[in-house]
């Protein structure tokens, strides 16, 4: 494709309650990545840890090298942008990092703020994805993942100022992971630029989202997960009638 990162960007543009959010559902290998995008799906957002799950490893526990494999094999697969969730990145340099992703085919990068489950400092991440976005140039589309609320700490006013540092460093988008609805109307109206927050099962639907404040709405592992509870169902099905 393209200028498919230009295509996600603009993906990302225009979005209000009348469009919806931009919906981009995680495909953990090809097979997956070709139905979500036969499915009609503009662009997909890789979840590491389904892609993890996939590989056999627990999350967080992928090496490198295989993660960056499994997005090449997804990217390869479907004509759509493809963004790549590479957790915390691995050690590498802002250099090594934009390399190997662009050398996986994707165009797009989701980054962590916190590492063995502790935040890291917001202006030292700050400093690393404005180093990511000095190498990457216009190459990638950054999303920004804020854990402050994945780490225990409630006060959305935490995330809404490490959600500004990012995007003042360069973020595209920013993630405030696990952040509750009521939240979203606050930091919608406090966050300059585009706002991802995660579907979940049994709290508000995706147009819901996208009314509270959510530009775009990722899945993280539930997609797999729902795959994989059919694929017991129909595991169980075969060895009972055989």
């Amino acid at each position: 494709m393209t200028d498919a990162v230009g295509v996600l960007r603009a993906l990302h543009h225009g979005r209000g309650a009348g469009r919806g959010p931009l919906v981009l559902p995680g495909p953990w290998d090809a097979a997956s990545a070709r139905a979500f995008e036969e499915a009609g799906f503009p662009a997909l957002a890789t979840p590491s840890a389904a892609v993890a799950a996939s590989l056999g490893y627990e999350d967080g526990a992928t090496p490198a090298a295989e993660m960056f494999a499994a997005v090449a094999r997804i990217t390869r697969s479907v004509s759509v942008p493809v963004s790549a969730d590479v957790e915390g990145g691995y050690g590498l340099t802002a250099e090594e990092l934009v390399g190997r992703v662009l050398d996986a085919g994707a165009v797009g990068v989701n980054l962590e703020d916190s590492e063995d489950g502790v935040l890291l400092d917001p202006r030292a991440h700050a400093e690393r994805l404005a180093e990511v976005r000095a190498a990457a140039g216009g190459a990638l589309f950054v999303n920004a993942r804020v854990d402050s609320f994945l780490r225990g700490v409630a006060d959305p006013e935490e995330a809404i100022a490490r959600a500004r540092l990012y995007i003042e460093a360069g973020a595209d988008c920013v993630y405030p992971i696990g952040v509750p609805p009521e939240h979203l109307p606050l930091l919608r109206s406090r966050i300059e630029g585009p706002l991802n927050v995660a579907y979940r099962p049994g709290g508000p639907s995706v147009r819901e989202l996208g009314r509270l404040g959510a530009t775009r709405v990722t899945f993280g592992p539930g997609l797999m997960h729902r795959a994989m509870a059919a694929v017991r169902d129909i595991a169980g099905q075969v060895r009972r009638s055989s």
